[in-house]
């Protein structure tokens, strides 16, 4: 499943985060490649270790959990700590899928089964950029208002093409999912969105209590707590 989810952070919360991005010093984005990926990348990252890297992605860790489209489609169990990149004057990322498997900072390691991107330069300061997703369905292109949000599945061969105008700044980051499954996560998401909107129509029916248990009970069955 592939989604674009508006308004993780608000106008204010971009601006001090672009504010405190454009201060930090910037490394070569290699520093956190795998070997296949180290071949493709060509843009510029926040160290991970960074004071301002931190502090943005706490503020993205304290933000995603309000977003109930994100909890209903992400299921996350764990989150890796948000990285920052920019690209500009050409600067892109050739065809690569992320690596199943990311050690954490503070030890340990994370299964990534969905990555996101969360777009912090408004689609009109920038040329190019374009973050290409392939599925069964063909490429889809992603270029997203500042603020906003595009999770899919880590197993996708996906690309950001040469920025030619301006710089493309953005957070990233991988999640483990409570489901391992897309496809089991799909239904579950599917389930969820059509009980919400039933619930809107038409209140607490017993109806919607008997969906809603279904959904738990998938949920039970599929769940890795």
């Amino acid at each position: 499943m592939l989604l674009e989810i508006p308004e993780i952070l608000n106008k204010q919360q971009v601006a001090d985060m672009r504010a405190a991005l454009l201060q930090a010093e910037w490394v070569d984005g290699k520093v956190t490649a795998g070997h296949q990926s180290a071949q493709a990348k060509n843009n510029r990252q926040l160290p991970e270790d960074s004071k301002a890297a931190r502090q943005c992605g706490d503020t993205i860790l304290r933000a995603l959990p309000r977003s109930g489209l994100f909890m209903s489609a992400a299921l996350p169990q764990r989150v890796f700590p948000p990285l920052f990149n920019r690209y500009e004057g050409g600067e892109h990322f050739n065809n690569h899928v992320d690596n199943a498997i990311r050690r954490l900072p503070t030890g340990g390691q994370i299964r990534t089964d969905l990555s996101c991107t969360l777009f912090l330069s408004e689609p009109d300061e920038y040329d190019g950029g374009e973050l290409l997703i392939d599925d069964t369905y063909g490429a889809h292109k992603v270029k997203l208002p500042a603020g906003s949000l595009v999770l899919y599945p880590s197993t996708s061969l996906h690309r950001v093409t040469p920025v030619t105008r301006g710089a493309r700044i953005s957070s990233f980051f991988w999640i483990q999912s409570l489901v391992r499954d897309d496809g089991q996560r799909t239904l579950l998401f599917d389930l969820d969105m059509s009980i919400n909107r039933l619930r809107g129509e038409l209140g607490e029916h017993e109806a919607i209590v008997a969906q809603t248990g279904v959904y738990h009970n998938l949920l039970r069955r599929w769940s890795e707590p």
